[in-house]
């Protein structure tokens, strides 16, 4: 799955930018123009995203952009990580489940989901591999 999520951007009267998220209604922000916008979306989309790992919910699909829509990309680790998390939830598998696959300890575990922790990509790619997935990464021309 591509991890980009659409963005509606609406000027405000005041003449700030306002970003939120369809798909995540948690994730809202502004900037003073559409790129301080675009950037802030990106850090509230991975804050609003990491808040549905926290409270057990399950992370949104992002939907196909619609007209006048932007899309907000993810990172590869978060968007790892993300991945991670809801193989966990779609196996009904625990953080200690886990860990006892990997022979690690459950605080471990904690840290591979947690999108804040600076895990090691390799890492987050075997405990998907644990449950059957496989990380791709695919590289594009910048737009």
């Amino acid at each position: 799955m591509i991890m980009a999520y659409p963005v509606n951007l609406k000027r405000q009267k005041d003449g700030a930018i306002l970003a939120t998220f369809p798909d995540v209604p948690e994730a809202l922000t502004e900037g003073e123009s559409v790129n301080e916008a675009l950037t802030e979306a990106h850090d509230a989309l991975v804050a609003a995203l990491g808040g549905y790992i926290n409270e057990r919910r399950a992370i949104p699909p992002p939907a196909k952009a619609k007209r006048r829509q932007r899309l907000v990309f993810l990172p590869p680790l978060p968007a790892a990580k993300l991945a991670l998390y809801q193989a966990m939830r779609d196996a009904n598998l625990t953080n200690v489940a886990l860990g006892r696959r990997l022979k690690i300890t459950e605080a471990a575990v904690r840290r591979l989901i947690d999108l804040d922790h600076r895990s090691h990509i390799g890492q987050v790619e075997e405990a998907l591999a644990a449950l059957g997935k496989r990380l791709v990464v695919e590289v594009e021309k910048a737009a």
